[in-house]
């Protein structure tokens, strides 16, 4: 049964991207964390949710049996699908919306890199994207967000009761996502996420709370912080 009752429900995991900034030569899904490949840490978030079996792994061209074999060794009761990224998060998000199963009612789309989200904020973004069509996970800011022009000159600081910080899943109903990709393909417009694209045709998403260790891991200093998680059990 899925998280969300009779709403079928599939994971999609964008894992293709290169890791540059954290100077690896192979995708950054794949680089060891507490001792196991990073998107194998992300996924066993979300076996307690039954959202392992289906889902869909966006991989960098050339690590396709890499990553098939990291999964299966970690995960040898489940059916994953496997399908190539794009230059931009955008396009690999949108080749992984073309291997859906078509009985598929929600997609919950989770960032390979963020290994600590919580099973209910993964849970509470199904719900809310069942009852309005779109949902991301977010965390309020709690630093004073200034706004500058190109010559880093302050214009204004907005009222920060206001400002979210981004994390993911984003969550949708399939019909939904759907139409907001066609329309950013139609307008070759790139977005900054997903839900900022449902968003741009007028699309209502909800924010659900998340937490602060639900952070991406994209540098170093994210790696650091991550192995310190795992080994003091914080999340």
């Amino acid at each position: 049964m899925s998280p969300a009752g009779a709403v079928r429900c599939q994971l999609l995991i964008p894992a293709a991207g290169a890791g540059r900034r954290m100077g690896l030569d192979q995708p950054k899904a794949l680089m060891r964390v507490g001792g196991e490949p990073l998107v194998v840490r992300t996924l066993r978030r979300f076996v307690p949710l039954d959202l392992i079996d289906r889902a869909v792994i966006v991989v960098s061209p050339g690590y396709e049996s890499v990553f098939e074999s990291a999964l299966q060794s970690a995960f040898p009761d489940a059916r994953f699908s496997f399908t190539l990224g794009g230059d931009e998060r955008q396009i690999s998000v949108a080749n992984g919306l073309a291997c859906l199963d078509p009985d598929t009612d929600i997609v919950v789309i989770h960032d390979a890199g963020r290994p600590f989200v919580s099973g209910d904020a993964i849970r509470a973004s199904i719900r809310a994207a069942e009852e309005c069509g779109a949902a991301t996970v977010a965390i309020p800011t709690v630093d004073t967000v200034l706004r500058a022009d190109a010559e880093r000159r302050l214009i204004d600081t907005p009222d920060r009761r206001f400002l979210w910080m981004c994390q993911t899943p984003q969550t949708f109903r399939v019909p939904v996502i759907h139409a907001a990709h066609a329309s950013a393909r139609l307008e070759n417009y790139i977005g900054t996420d997903d839900a900022s694209l449902v968003r741009r045709i007028g699309g209502e998403v909800k924010l659900v709370m998340g937490s602060p260790f639900n952070f991406k891991i994209t540098t170093p200093a994210d790696l650091v912080m991550a192995e310190y998680v795992i080994k003091e059990g914080l999340a």
